[in-house]
């Protein structure tokens, strides 16, 4: 079976440790006299991982290593999000979509949701857009509450790079974006008591 990306990850083991790294493309000038400082924000903003699976045994290694080297260093993509992130905090409710072509930027208008409610979302909630190799997840800023029609503005991060269709769905549940290995190179460590040591790292694939 030809293999096509982006791939899920194996669920076979579970992961140890994530570490989620949010990356802004900022500069700084500052007076060597004054100490005043001048910040550029620039465009860029991704999301960065590292991590670490638990030690195992070579039945569930081999999968693991598999999967790694199918996705053959930078060039193949997989889904990935927050583990510990896959159901929102907010009270939720309705089916939420896109309500407005053309957005781009921090934030988002939706409606479709529950009407009237308070913390709908709250900060630190994820969002997704799109699916499969469209996917893109962004944490919510600030609590959102909905109006009298459903309808609400998200603050969020990283910004939305490509605008999604008006009446797109708007994901707020087990939500993944789509990432790449940062190196070509892989590699794993196996000891003494036949337990093999596998971790790596992914930045946010960008296209």
């Amino acid at each position: 079976m030809t293999i096509t990306y982006p791939r899920t990850l194996p669920s076979h083991t579970g992961l140890m440790n994530v570490t989620l790294r949010a990356v802004n493309q900022t500069s700084m000038t500052m007076s060597p006299f004054t100490y005043k400082q001048q910040i550029y924000n620039h465009a860029g903003q991704r999301w960065e991982a590292e991590v670490q699976l638990p030690p195992m045994r070579r039945t569930n290694a081999e999968q693991w290593i598999a999967w790694l080297l199918s996705l053959n260093g930078r060039s193949g993509t997989f889904l990935m999000g927050d583990p510990l992130g896959c159901t929102a905090r907010g009270a939720l409710g309705g089916t939420p979509v896109v309500n407005g072509a053309s957005q781009t930027g921090s934030s988002i208008s939706i409606d479709g949701c529950s009407n009237s409610i308070t913390a709908w979302m709250k900060a630190g909630d994820y969002i997704q857009l799109g699916a499969a190799s469209t996917a893109t997840f962004h944490k919510v800023l600030q609590d959102v509450n909905t109006n009298a029609s459903g309808q609400a503005t998200l603050d969020i991060w990283p910004s939305i790079r490509t605008a999604p269709a008006d009446g797109a769905t708007v994901i707020t549940s087990n939500t993944v974006g789509r990432f790449r290995l940062n190196a070509g190179e892989q590699n794993w460590s196996i000891n003494n008591a036949s337990v093999y040591g596998i971790t790596f790292a992914a930045v946010e694939a960008i296209t």
